[in-house]
């Protein structure tokens, strides 16, 4: 039998996201759909593309390109034969009979189009629950619902789990909690030159000796950036250059806005917005306390982690997933979400840890990562629940 043969033997594990361009989601889906290969399945994602989907090819991996990125009802509609006919012919499968493989749906449109398809091709059905997805009325609530009709859906924190049990009802013994993991390959202090990091401190012009507080996130209001630079205004009397690294994606007002708030707060020259960063672990090693300061839940959020990683103490609200990644005053700080004095106070402790001290939240924060949040971790516990789904419908 010939190696293709024997692939579309394999049982297929189909991954449906809107794009493959930037985000958790995305980088998670790639992550499994290598691991998947590595574990012997066949390995399928659809989307509409990007160009993270160079990442599939070169891992051998399968990228099929539909229109799934869309809401329109008409097309999530004529999605579902599109998906259908694809998995068929990509699975050597174009009869009548039962595909082999589990189809896992990673957000709302495509999940319509998913669930439908998986049906009528006989194979489970399996979600990630990636955010809260708010909703103002039964009809938004409705359409969030298909992201917990799989047969296991998976949550990506406790947090998010129990907000599917709070609003959906979702049966606890369906949900499989699986963090995000994060390339320790990549976020290591040991895997990042002095080279690397000397380029970046030029290139942003700070001054040596001077202690980095740092934001790592895109310039949007729910980030909490003015709530930081409000509570760095109450802690100005200690020396501190604030950079706040992400881009604006074209929310020119908001970067403004920001401009006008770190000058009426006498910060201005302490104050740095920098453009997206294309070598975040570099960044991270710039950084003397590495801050989330989201003012809504984040289901998730990969800044607490990352700064763990790179083996900085970090400042989060303790509120979301981010509880989940920090011991206050172990490995980071936690603070009263939304509240100026709080985060000020953290901020105070952090900035006057002494060495010793900071070594011990090093060595604290890369422990809890390498346990906890690799995307060695994630993409085992999403395996165990593909195996789980396989055995129980006798799948390979």
């Amino acid at each position: 039998m010939n190696d293709t043969a024997n692939q579309t033997m394999r049982p297929a594990i189909v991954q449906v996201l809107p794009a493959l361009v930037t985000g958790g989601a995305e980088r998670g889906a790639i992550d499994v759909a290598v691991a998947s290969l590595e574990a012997g399945l066949q390995s399928i994602v659809i989307s509409s593309g990007g160009p993270m989907a160079r990442e599939l090819s070169r891992a051998g991996a399968t990228h099929i390109e539909l229109p799934v990125d869309t809401k329109n009802p008409i097309t999530i509609k004529r999605n579902i034969p599109r998906i259908q006919d694809a998995i068929r012919s990509h699975t050597g499968n174009n009869g009548s009979e039962q595909v082999q493989g589990i189809i896992h749906a990673r957000s709302r449109a495509p999940a319509w189009s998913a669930w439908y398809a998986a049906n009528e091709l006989g194979m489970p059905f399996v979600t990630t629950f990636h955010a809260t997805y708010n909703y103002s009325s039964p009809v938004k609530k409705a359409y969030n619902a298909i992201m917990t009709r799989g047969e296991r859906v998976i949550a990506i924190s406790n947090f998010i789990r129990d907000h599917m049990m709070n609003n959906y009802k979702t049966e606890w013994a369906r949900i499989r909690v699986i963090h995000r993991g994060i390339d320790t390959g990549m976020f290591h202090p040991e895997k990042v030159s002095v080279e690397r990091v000397v380029k970046l401190a030029t290139d942003w012009r700070l001054p040596d000796g001077v202690p980095v507080v740092m934001l790592p996130a895109r310039l949007t209001r729910w980030k909490g950036h003015i709530l930081l630079l409000r509570a760095l205004a109450k802690v100005k009397d200690r020396p501190f250059r604030c950079l706040l690294v992400g881009s604006d994606q074209g929310r020119t007002a908001y970067r403004a806005e920001l401009e006008r708030e770190a000058a009426t707060l006498g910060l201005m020259d302490r104050v740095h917005i920098v453009d997206d960063c294309r070598d975040m672990p570099a960044a991270y090693m710039l950084a003397d306390v590495v801050v989330s300061a989201s003012t809504d839940p984040e289901a998730f959020g990969r800044v607490a982690v990352e700064g763990q990683a790179m083996g900085r103490p970090v400042v989060a609200p303790a509120h979301g997933a981010a509880p989940e990644q920090v011991t206050h005053g172990v490995n980071g700080f936690l603070f009263e979400p939304g509240n100026v004095e709080s985060l000020a106070a953290v901020l105070d402790q952090a900035l006057a840890l002494d060495s010793d001290e900071r070594e011990r939240f090093r060595d604290v924060g890369i422990a809890n990562v390498a346990q906890h949040f690799t995307k060695e971790v994630m993409c085992g516990k999403t395996l165990d629940v593909y195996r789980e789904i396989m055995d129980r419908h006798n799948i390979g």
